[in-house]
């Protein structure tokens, strides 16, 4: 088993120096068979002679998890130690830091996986079902579907029509802020582009970062390109741009990145040396006014007494036709290895997760999340997390990251590069997107 890190949930890679992607190393492994010949740095945890029949649903469930720092790895562990109570389950981890997981995923499925692992929904679960790494889990969501809403239930499938994962918890990306701060201040929350730049003028009069930007680890930028687009060109678009590959050498593409030429100069100095850490701590010591991340990130950095102090707004409005119709929000949940060792312990562990109580058990010692399933008690949330809730259940579309949104060999080995060129050098734009044209449709040719 791996040793695992203290590093943040969506830390740098140690040891790089420099910036690398959440799946450097997933961009050799995802080269195909090849990758089993590289020697895993994730492996899965013994299971103590747990059976391998589907009909056992007891004994010991290894688990691969990317939540090796103190939360939400303690929320975790209060879990499971509900789920042995409830299904005389015992759940064995194998706790592995968040970037290291991400970036050895392929190799990890291909190799010898816990039972049970974290993963997301959208193309990221998608592409593994397609490769024939996973188990469906059709047989669960017979137990569990009266429990997630249809499009829930639709985020949950393979293109082959079966269901691979059971969500768990999701989170919105919004514009976050101190509420503390804007009070003093008499800051108010823009919804129009026109507004959102004037506030970051008034903010900069002030002797405040206007917006604490941090792009060290290179996919923060992401969620600020994925508004930037959907807001512009609307969401159709955006997927579509996502899942077939065409289209980045265009007008419409580029006037995304020349919209987003007008924020640098409202940027944290030296942002693609900091990692997001470092921007939501600018954020809770008021030292910066906004900042584009999700709930899921900035919400283990207010906590306590500083929870009820973290606010935020829709990122803002661009082209009427859109609106502020689309919201950013990941889907986080549980998928089955191919072959798991205890494929009944595994099923009957997921029908437990896949539960208001469970999910209400765990979000009430990791307040960065909300609940995917129905019924949970949310008079319980804290005044994030209703306001998450509220602007979820009132998007029109729901994207889910751009590097889930679209394929594993195209996110971080090509846009992640090219994003943080455009960030350095914004003049270049043009010979840049040529660039993520021609390897874009390379890599979705060679797919079929």
């Amino acid at each position: 088993m791996l040793p695992t890190s203290a590093d943040g949930r969506r830390s740098p890679s140690s040891g790089s120096g420099h910036a690398v992607g959440r799946r450097a190393v997933l961009r050799g492994a995802l080269l195909g068979v090849g990758a089993l010949s590289v020697a895993p740095l994730l492996s899965a945890c013994g299971s103590n002679g747990s059976s391998t029949s589907t009909g056992d649903a007891s004994g010991t469930v290894t688990f691969g998890s990317n939540a090796a720092v103190p939360e939400p790895k303690g929320a975790y562990e209060t879990l499971f130690a509900a789920a042995a109570k409830a299904t005389g389950i015992t759940v064995k981890p194998n706790w592995v830091d968040h970037n290291t997981f991400q970036q050895n995923i392929s190799t990890y499925l291909q190799g010898n996986p816990d039972d049970v692992f974290n993963w997301f929904a959208g193309e990221r679960m998608q592409y593994f079902a397609a490769q024939g790494l996973l188990s469906n889990v059709d047989e669960v969501w017979g137990s569990i579907g009266a429990n997630y809403t249809p499009a829930m239930q639709a985020q949950s499938k393979g293109a082959d029509g079966h269901y691979y994962l059971v969500p768990f918890d999701y989170y919105p990306w919004a514009v976050f802020y101190s509420k503390s701060l804007w009070k003093s201040k008499g800051y108010e929350a823009p919804t129009s582009w026109d507004q959102y730049i004037a506030l970051a003028r008034k903010m900069k009069s002030d002797g405040i970062i206007p917006i604490a930007f941090t792009d060290k680890d290179g996919w923060p930028a992401m969620g600020t390109f994925d508004y930037l687009n959907m807001r512009m060109n609307g969401f159709d678009f955006h997927i579509n741009l996502m899942r077939k590959g065409d289209s980045w050498n265009t007008p419409q593409v580029k006037a995304v990145f020349d919209q987003w030429a007008q924020l640098l100069p409202y940027y944290s100095p030296g942002f693609l040396g900091l990692t997001w850490q470092e921007g939501a701590q600018q954020i809770l010591n008021q030292q910066a006014g906004m900042m584009v991340i999700g709930l899921d990130q900035i919400g283990t950095i207010f906590t306590g007494d500083k929870a009820d102090d973290l606010g935020f707004f829709a990122f803002p409005e661009i082209n009427p036709a859109y609106r502020q119709d689309a919201v950013e929000a990941p889907i986080d949940g549980f998928m089955v290895s191919r072959s798991p060792k205890n494929k009944g312990g595994a099923f009957k562990l997921l029908e437990y997760l896949g539960t208001a109580k469970a999910q209400q058990l765990w979000l009430g010692s990791n307040p960065a999340d909300i609940a995917t399933a129905n019924g949970v008690d949310t008079s319980k949330y804290t005044a994030p997390q209703t306001a998450a809730a509220q602007l979820i259940t009132g998007a029109k579309n729901l994207s889910q990251f751009m590097d889930r949104d679209t394929r594993p060999d195209f996110a971080d080995p090509v846009m992640l590069p090219a994003i943080q060129s455009f960030l350095n050098r914004p003049g270049d734009i043009t010979s840049i997107l040529s660039n993520v044209d021609k390897q874009a449709k390379s890599i979705w040719s060679a797919a079929g």
